[in-house]
């Protein structure tokens, strides 16, 4: 490692571990605020901060130091102060984000392991959190296996599984938009388990799929992928990508006036790449996992205020959420009882409903049962181009979809949960 790179990141630690101080310093004494390392509890944030992905991972990182300054004001966890040490595990590198994941556990003796966004890197992780039975919440990668097919005991989900948000939306679509589908779709585990949720959910409502192509994470040339989906004519061209890459695809779909002939869609919808679009391109129907205008839902009003002052006037946005329901499901745990041992906690968290000021949505939000996924509400609606009411209100939701009614069953999802004897 040059000695650059050990600066720049010794200087991403120190911000975080100030910011918390500063958030605990006018209610903590003096005493707690200057604890020993060994006094505290430590948790490990494993997650995008360069690359595609930047952006989310800046989002839930402000989510997870609110998180944190709230666990610390009411006592941290255990009576002991938390302190969060970040890595950037890239946005796509599985080597990286392994390795990271094993110093935070191996050198820096973390309690918890957070992370990660991009699904592939997400799953890698989890892997190693189980190999060293430390508890492990992934704020924001949504391929199925995570909580399906390779679950772990230790292993909780916040955000949805690609199943979800495909049958979400696709009722939506195919009665307002059609049923003949192109799919432009990332080339790695998230994009792969979304389409596939989609075509399924379309085929039973008599949706077909006229073509499709996969796209390397980090392209930024879609016109030759546009040409052949324009060719296909279909009803629908339905965009998976996130981060950078659906900015990219949306924007250029749009100068190809494609928004023109056909309706341009997808499943997964994001406020950072709406707030990255022109005006113009903020078009089609999507799922948000969470968003920031819930006039009538409690303690939502609080959350917007205070993010907004930790980000510069900017609301939150669903990863912002996740960073901070994930870390907040960290001290949940500890506190359910009273033990940072993962299997205590693990089967504490089974069935788990989040209390409302860490849900803050319509119906709230609970871990499954022998799945470590959380079953929350869906919103499902439009893009637009502006808001009337706010700059970054640019999401209009038409529905608010009950994570049960959506949700496959335990037995569907395939996770066998295999605990500690």
């Amino acid at each position: 490692m040059s000695s650059e790179s050990f600066s720049i990141k010794l200087d991403r630690r120190a911000l975080i571990k100030t910011a918390a101080a500063v958030g605990v310093a006018q209610i903590a004494s003096p005493f707690v605020i200057t604890a020993r390392a060994a006094d505290t509890v430590k948790i490990g944030l494993d997650n995008p901060l360069t690359g595609t992905y930047a952006a989310l991972g800046k989002n839930e990182l402000i989510g997870a130091k609110l998180a944190l300054e709230h666990i610390n004001a009411k006592g941290g966890i255990l009576g002991r102060k938390v302190e969060l040490l970040v890595e950037d595990s890239t946005s796509g590198d599985a080597g990286t984000a392994v390795q990271k994941a094993r110093k935070l556990i191996d050198r820096d003796k973390v309690d918890f392991l957070v992370g990660n966004i991009n699904s592939a890197l997400a799953q890698a992780i989890a892997n190693v959190a189980y190999e060293k039975k430390v508890f492990h919440v992934v704020p924001g990668g949504h391929t199925d296996s995570v909580t399906g097919s390779n679950c772990h005991w230790n292993v909780f989900r916040i955000c949805n599984t690609t199943q979800m948000e495909a049958s979400a939306v696709a009722s939506s679509l195919i009665k307002n938009a059609g049923k003949k589908w192109y799919y432009l779709t990332p080339d790695y585990a998230f994009g792969h388990t979304l389409q596939a949720g989609l075509e399924k959910a379309a085929a039973k409502l008599g949706g077909t799929k006229v073509g499709g192509d996969l796209t390397p994470l980090g392209t930024t040339d879609y016109s030759s992928y546009l040409i052949k989906a324009q060719a296909a004519k279909p009803d629908v061209i339905i965009f998976l990508q996130a981060g950078d890459d659906a900015v990219n695809a949306l924007k250029q779909a749009v100068q190809f006036g494609l928004n023109k002939k056909f309706h341009l869609a997808g499943a997964q919808q994001e406020l950072e790449v709406l707030l990255g679009l022109p005006p113009e391109a903020r078009i089609g129907t999507w799922v948000f996992e969470w968003y920031w205008n819930q006039p009538n839902v409690p303690h939502v009003k609080e959350f917007v205020a205070e993010i907004r002052k930790a980000s510069g006037g900017h609301v939150p946005t669903a990863r912002t959420w996740f960073g901070y329901a994930a870390i907040s499901t960290c001290a949940i745990a500890a506190q359910q009882v009273k033990s940072l041992d993962a299997v205590k906690m693990a089967k504490a968290m089974q069935g788990f409903k989040l209390p409302p000021e860490i849900a803050l949505m319509p119906d709230g939000a609970y871990f499954r049962k022998g799945q470590g996924q959380l079953i929350p509400d869906l919103f499902v609606g439009q893009a637009q181009s502006k808001g009337a009411s706010d700059p970054e209100d640019l999401f209009k939701v038409s529905d608010v979809v009950k994570g049960e009614s959506v949700a496959e069953s335990l037995a569907e999802t395939g996770c066998k949960q295999t605990w500690p004897s």
